[in-house]
């Protein structure tokens, strides 16, 4: 029922782009390491660099799992669902890294992301993923559900911050700047954007 593609485009990528969340996953090295997943939402934060590449915006939060585990090792794997409409599931599996605000491709990689204004929501990385395999299967056990809007609570939590305040906050979190197992997470305090 699984098919492999070569790249990232046509009904593939329609497919992912037209979906209101995805869900990444990661994990360290460590046999006994903590394996992270986390759904990813919010119309606008995903994009399809080429077709090889995706990223996503890496908002505040209160923790760095996923950003902890791709300096250690770059694993990740990408889902979508279909939730409605024709039953699917579509899985990136590749290599990842967290780029940060200091990076000089920061600017070009914000381009990708010309729908939504990442300031009031603490936008402390952008995740870039190189696809080394690029699945879908059929889907049949996921449910119909609807999307009805994206949640502002985040938008409306994070956007009171600037940088230095936005730093503060992630320093009293616990699990930032190093990850459940310790590894290195969020550099801190955050570099400033090169835009």
């Amino acid at each position: 029922m699984g098919k492999t593609y070569e790249r990232i485009d046509g009904r593939l990528r329609s497919f992912i782009e037209a979906q209101p969340v995805f869900f990444t996953a990661t994990a360290p090295l460590s046999d006994d390491g903590t394996i992270n997943l986390s759904p990813k939402g919010l119309t606008g934060s995903f994009a399809v660099v080429d077709e090889h590449t995706v990223a996503y915006l890496d908002f505040a939060g209160s923790n760095a799992e996923t950003v902890a585990h791709l300096r250690e090792n770059g694993r990740i794997t990408l889902m979508w669902c279909a939730f409605q409409g024709p039953p699917n599931i579509v899985r990136v599996h590749g290599r990842g890294e967290p780029v940060f605000r200091d990076d000089p491709r920061w600017a070009e990689l914000l381009g990708h992301f010309p729908g939504i204004d990442p300031t009031p929501h603490g936008l402390r990385a952008i995740i870039v993923v190189t696809a080394e395999l690029v699945r879908d299967t059929c889907g049949y056990g996921v449910p119909f559900m609807s999307y009805d809007e994206d949640r502002d609570l985040h938008a409306r939590r994070f956007a009171r911050e600037d940088d230095a305040s936005l730093s503060e906050y992630f320093t009293k979190k616990e699990h930032i700047a190093r990850s459940i197992d310790g590894l290195p997470g969020l550099p801190l305090p955050l570099p400033p954007s090169t835009v």
